[in-house]
C-alpha cells in the first residue's frame, strides 16, 4: 500500500530524512517513533505529498506521491499535528466543506458525513461551533475529515498531543476501529501510545531508521535484553574482571561500593537467565553475593537504549 524509497530531505547542511525505507500493507497500523527533532513530521510531510523530498520516491497504492500527486493523495487522508479547523464552523459545516474540496459526489456526501460523524462519535456535536468543542472532540474532527472521501491511508501525526488520559483512550480504540477499513501510520515520541495500537513499530532517529519490528520484539534489536543488580564483597576490578568474563554478559557496571561491597549492575543480551551463569562463575572466585534482584526493562528503556546507541555511533 506504501513504499517509502531511500527518502531524504536536506535544509542546507542539515539532513532532517537521511535515506529512509520502509513498506507498510493493506489494514496495518504502523508507528513511526522518535524522539523530538527525529524527523517524523518532516517525513509524514514528504509521504502526503505535502513537501518534496530532496532524494527518494513515496508511493501510495503505485501512484508516485511526488510524479502523480493528484492521483496518490486520493488514497489519503491527513491529520496534521495541528488540525486545520475553521473555528467559526459548525462540525457538519466543516466536513461538509472537506467533502467539497475532497470532490465528493453531491449525491453521496449526506450519508458519508453522518456515517463519519458517527464512526467519530461526533453526532452529538454535529451543529457546536468548533471554537467551542475541547481538545479531544477538535482532534475527533480532524480525524473525521481525513476520513473523508473514504481514503485507503490515513496518517496521523501526534494524534493525542495535549489530550488528557480519557481523550487518549478514546482516540486510541477510535485509531484501532479504523484500521479494519483503512491502512494507519501514526506518529508519536510517546512509546507506550504506539505499543497499545499498532503492528509495527518504525523508530527513527535523526533522519536515519532505527528499527522497523513488532513492539513485542523491539527487546531483540536493544544492545540487552536481560539485566540484575547485586549485591558483591570483593574487590571491586576483580568482580567487574570476573563478570566480564561471563559470555552471556555483555554489560557491567558499577552503581557504587560501601563498607567493602560493591553494588553492580549487570545486562545479558539474550532474553534467557543470567542469573544463574552469573550465580556459578562469582562462586567459583569466592566473591559472595548478598543480594541479587532481576531487573525488568520497560519499552521505554529499551526505545532509549536503543536511541542512545545510535547517538553513540553517530560519534
Amino acid at each position: 500500500m506504501i513504499e517509502v524509497k531511500n527518502l531524504v530531505k536536506r535544509y542546507g547542511s542539515f539532513c532532517a530524512v537521511d535515506d529512509l525505507s520502509f513498506t507498510v500493507e493493506k489494514g496495518e497500523i504502523v508507528g513511526l517513533l522518535g524522539p523530538n527533532g527525529a524527523g517524523k513530521s518532516t517525513t509524514m510531510n514528504m509521504i502526503t505529498g505535502y513537501i518534496s523530498s530532496t532524494e527518494g520516491t513515496v508511493e501510495i497504492d503505485g501512484y508516485d506521491i511526488f510524479d502523480d500527486a493528484e492521483e496518490a493523495k486520493q488514497h489519503i487522508g491527513y491529520l496534521p499535528e495541528q488540525p486545520p479547523l475553521y473555528m467559526d464552523m459548525k462540525v457538519c459545516e466543516y466536513l461538509e466543506f472537506v467533502a467539497e474540496l475532497k470532490k465528493v459526489k453531491k449525491s453521496e456526501r449526506a450519508k458519508m458525513i453522518e456515517k463519519i460523524m458517527e464512526d467519530t462519535m461526533l453526532t452529538d456535536m454535529k451543529n457546536r461551533l468548533i471554537r467551542h468543542l475541547s481538545k479531544g472532540y477538535k482532534q475527533r474532527v480532524g480525524i473525521a475529515g481525513a476520513l473523508i472521501g473514504y481514503p485507503d491511508v490515513i496518517i496521523l501525526d501526534e494524534p493525542t498531543v495535549g489530550l488528557d488520559p480519557k481523550q487518549i483512550i478514546e482516540i486510541r480504540d477510535l485509531i484501532k476501529k479504523l484500521a479494519k477499513k483503512h491502512t494507519v501510520i501514526l506518529s508519536s515520541h510517546i512509546l507506550s501510545e504506539v505499543s497499545a495500537v499498532c503492528d509495527r513499530v518504525i523508530i527513527i532517529n535523526k533522519g536515519k531508521l532505527i528499527v522497523d519490528d513488532t513492539p513485542e520484539k523491539l527487546a531483540e534489536h536493544a544492545r540487552f535484553a536481560s539485566g540484575i543488580k547485586l549485591v558483591v564483597k570483593g574487590d571491586k576490578g576483580n568482580i567487574i574482571g570476573a563478570l566480564s568474563d561471563v559470555p552471556s554478559v555483555v554489560d557491567v557496571s558499577v552503581d557504587k561500593e560501601e563498607n567493602g561491597f560493591v553494588f553492580v549492575t549487570v545486562c545479558g543480551k539474550d532474553k534467557e537467565e543470567i542469573r544463574e551463569d552469573v550465580f556459578f562463575k562469582l562462586a567459583e572466585e569466592k566473591m559472595p553475593i548478598y543480594t541479587m534482584e532481576k531487573m525488568t526493562f520497560t519499552l521505554e528503556d529499551i526505545f532509549l537504549e536503543l536511541t542512545k546507541e545510535e547517538e553513540k555511533e553517530a560519534v
